[in-house]
C-alpha cells in the first residue's frame, strides 16, 4: 500500500479530512524528476488558519514560477490527526505530492506567532528528523522567516538558518547557492557558509553567546572562520510593484479563516506606534501602483470565482489613492457582485466616501483600533488619534449604514493606570451615543459594538523592548473592573485575552537561546497548538521552566537596563537603536513622534539603500 493509500485511510477517521486531501482548483503540479530544488513550505497551524495567509501565498507563487524548483504546502495536523499519524507510522508529508517531509531539500517555516513554536518541534518530530539542527546530518535545511524571525533565538538551536525581511528575493538567492551546493558534493556545513553572506541570512550556529553573572547577554559574536557578519541585516524590496505576486490563488475545497481575494496595497507603516513591531520592522512604506492592483485584482476574479477582495496592509487609509482605488474596483466588479473590504482602517482617516464606495455591492465589517482608553496613554504609544477622530469615523460609519462596529483596545501598556483602562467603557460609552444620536429613521437595525482587549506584550525592535510585562494580578483585576462596567452598556459586548497565554508570547518574544531548552521540555510534555484554547496547557508550560531551570519572569515581567545587550541586537530590522531609545524616552513623557511621510525622524533606514525616496 502506498503512503497515499494510508493517507487516505486515516482521514476517514479525523473530523476535517478536508484538510489533508490536496488537490484544490490552482494547487501547482509538477514532474519531480525534472526539478533541481524541492521546497516544503510549513505553516505551523491548521490548513484553515494557514491557507489564509498572504505570505505563504507570494512565496508558493513566486517559487513555483522557477522551472527548476517546486513548493509544495504543508500544515500542521490537528491533534486528531496527528495521533492517527503516530499511531499508524505516517510521516508529516506535503499536500501537493504527499511527499514525506524529509525527503525535501528545504523545510522553509514562516514565524507568524510565538505560541506556534510547539508546532515546529512536532512537525520536525512528525518528519522522523531530530530536533536540533547539529543532529541533522542529512534531509532539508530548516529555514525560518516571517516577523517572529527578529528574535530567532529561541529557536536558534533546531534551526539551521533564519531570514530577515522581504522574502521576495532572499529565497530565490539561497535557492541559486543550494543547487550550486548540491552539485559540488561539499559538506552539509559549506552551504550554510556559502549562504551566510546574502542579505537577511542568519545562521545561528555560527554564532557563540556569552552571558553576564546577572544572567544578561554579555556578547554574540561570530565564530572565528565563518565570515558571518557581526550584524545582520534584513533582507529589503524596494518596488513592490515589480515584485512578484500571486496571478493565481489555491481555492480550498471547504472554509479558511479568509476565503477571499487578499491584495496587498502597500508594507510598512510610517506612523510610529511605539507598540507595533510590525510598523517598525517593514518599514519603509513601499505601495503597490494603482494600476498594477487592478490588474492583479481582474485576473485574481476571473482565476477564482471569489466574491470579496480585502485590501490589505497596515493601515489600508493611509493608501495614497485608496478612494479611487476602491471606486474604480467597484465599478469594475459591481457587476459580478464582488464586494471591497478595508480590513485595516485608521481612525483619524477620512473615510466617508471610500465606506460609501465599498458597501454598494456588500457591507462588510468594520473595526477600529482606538487601542488604548484615554489620550494620555494613546500619547504614550504615538497613536496620533483622538476622541474626536474615533467618534467623527464612527458617525460616518453610522451614517452610511453601519451598524456594528469593532474596537480593539489593548491592557498592560506601559503607564496605563486602572483610570487608562476604564477610558475603555467610557469611549465605548461614546461610540454607543453617537448611534442613538443618529435620526431613528436614519440608522440601520442590529447596533453591536464589540470592544476586544488584548494584552500587551512588549516585542523586539519596538521602543518598549525594554518594559516589562505588567502582572498576572494586575491584568486580570483591570479585565474583571472594565468587564463588570461595561455589563452595563446594552448593545456592548467585551472579549479579553487570557493572561497566562499572553505571558508566555511574552516569554518567547524577549527570550534568548536558553529559551530553546523550555521549547523541547514542554514538547516532550505534550504541548501543541498553544495559540488554541482548547489546547493550550499552562501547568505543562511552567513544569517545563521548573524542569529546566529557566525563570519565566526574567524574560516577561523584568524592566531592561537601557545598556544591556538584548538577544537580538546582532541583527538589524531598518530602526536603529538610538531612535528606540529616544521613542521609549518619549514615550515616558508622553510626546508624540509625527508620521516620518511629513518630515523624516532619524529612525536608521537611510543606511539601506533606496530605501527612503
Amino acid at each position: 500500500m502506498t503512503l497515499s493509500d494510508q493517507i487516505d485511510r486515516l482521514m476517514m477517521k479525523v473530523k476535517k479530512p478536508v484538510h489533508y486531501v490536496g488537490g484544490e482548483f490552482g494547487s501547482v503540479m509538477k514532474d519531480p524528476a525534472a526539478v533541481d530544488v524541492r521546497y516544503a513550505f510549513l505553516f505551523p497551524d491548521t490548513y484553515d488558519v494557514g491557507m489564509s495567509h498572504l505570505g505563504m501565498k507570494i512565496l508558493y507563487h513566486t517559487i513555483n514560477k522557477r522551472d527548476d524548483a517546486w513548493c509544495e504546502r504543508v500544515f500542521s495536523p490537528w491533534v486528531d490527526m496527528e495521533q492517527q499519524m503516530r499511531e499508524n507510522g505516517i510521516p508529516l508529508f506535503s499536500l501537493e505530492s504527499r511527499t514525506p517531509v524529509r525527503e525535501f531539500d528545504i523545510l522553509g517555516i514562516t514565524l507568524q506567532y510565538e505560541m506556534s513554536y510547539s508546532n515546529i518541534l512536532s512537525a520536525l518530530d512528525l518528519s522522523g528528523m531530530p530536533l536540533r539542527a547539529s543532529d541533522r546530518k542529512e534531509g532539508p535545511f530548516v529555514v525560518c522567516g516571517g516577523p517572529c524571525a527578529y528574535n530567532p533565538e529561541p529557536l536558534a538551536p533546531f534551526v539551521d538558518f533564519f531570514v530577515l525581511g522581504d522574502g521576495e528575493v532572499s529565497t530565490h538567492e539561497y535557492i541559486d547557492v543550494y543547487k550550486e551546493w548540491k552539485a559540488s558534493g561539499r559538506p552539509r556545513e559549506d552551504y550554510l557558509k556559502m549562504i551566510s553572506g546574502i542579505q537577511g541570512v542568519y545562521v545561528p550556529s555560527f554564532y557563540d553567546v556569552t552571558y553576564n553573572d546577572d544572567h544578561t547577554i554579555r556578547d554574540v559574536a561570530p565564530k572565528p572562520g565563518t565570515n558571518a557578519p557581526s550584524l545582520v541585516m534584513k533582507a529589503l524590496v524596494n518596488d513592490l510593484t515589480a515584485a512578484d505576486y500571486p496571478e493565481q490563488l489555491i481555492v480550498p475545497y471547504g472554509e479558511i479563516v479568509h476565503n477571499r481575494i487578499m491584495l496587498e496595497i502597500f508594507r510598512g507603516c510610517t506612523r510610529g506606534c511605539r507598540f507595533c513591531q510590525a510598523g517598525m520592522i517593514y518599514r519603509p512604506v513601499r505601495e503597490r501602483s494603482m494600476d498594477k492592483l487592478l490588474e492583479l485584482a481582474q485576473r485574481l476574479v476571473d482565476a477564482t470565482g471569489y466574491d470579496e477582495i480585502s485590501l490589505m496592509s497596515l493601515s489600508s487609509g493611509d493608501y495614497s489613492c485608496l478612494p479611487d482605488l476602491a471606486k474604480e474596483m467597484v465599478r469594475r466588479f459591481y457587476e459580478k457582485r464582488v464586494s471591497i473590504s478595508l480590513p485595516s482602517q485608521r481612525i483619524d482617516t477620512f473615510l466617508t466616501e471610500t465606506l460609501k464606495e465599498t458597501q454598494k455591492v456588500k457591507k462588510t465589517g468594520l473595526t477600529l483600533a482606538p487601542e488604548a482608553g484615554t489620550q494620555r496613554l494613546r500619547d504614550v504609544i504615538n497613536k496620533g488619534v483622538t476622541e474626536s477622530d474615533l467618534l467623527r469615523s464612527v458617525r460616518d460609519a453610522f451614517e452610511q449604514g453601519w451598524s456594528a462596529v469593532k474596537l480593539y483596545f489593548m491592557l498592560g501598556l506601559p503607564t496605563e493606570t486602572d483610570e487608562d483602562a476604564l477610558g475603555i467603557v467610557d469611549l465605548a460609552a461614546k461610540v454607543r451615543d453617537v448611534y442613538f444620536s443618529i435620526p431613528k429613521s436614519q440608522r440601520a437595525p442590529g447596533f453591536r459594538i464589540t470592544v476586544s482587549a488584548s494584552v500587551f506584550v512588549p516585542k523586539p525592535f519596538t521602543p518598549f523592548q525594554w518594559c516589562g510585562q505588567c502582572s498576572h494580578e494586575v491584568i486580570e483585576r483591570r479585565q474583571q473592573m472594565i468587564k463588570r462596567e461595561i455589563s452595563r452598556l446594552k448593545g456592548v459586548d467585551f472579549k479579553y485575552h487570557a493572561m497566562d497565554l499572553s505571558y508566555l508570547e511574552a516569554c518567547f518574544a524577549l527570550g534568548d537561546r536558553r529559551m530553546a531548552d523550555v521549547l523541547e521540555r514542554a514538547f516532550r510534555l505534550g504541548c501543541r497548538f498553544d495559540g488554541w484554547n482548547d489546547q493550550f496547557n499552562y501547568n505543562a508550560w511552567m513544569q517545563a521552566f521548573a524542569d529546566t531551570g529557566v525563570d519565566p519572569d526574567f524574560y516577561a515581567t523584568r524592566n531592561k537596563r537601557r545598556d544591556e545587550r538584548l538577544p537580538w541586537d546582532h541583527l538589524d530590522a531598518g530602526v536603529s537603536k538610538d531612535f528606540l531609545l529616544r521613542e521609549w524616552d518619549k514615550a515616558q513623557r508622553a510626546e508624540l513622534t509625527h508620521d516620518c511621510r511629513k518630515g523624516c525622524v532619524g529612525c536608521g533606514l537611510k543606511r539601506y539603500e533606496g530605501a527612503c525616496r
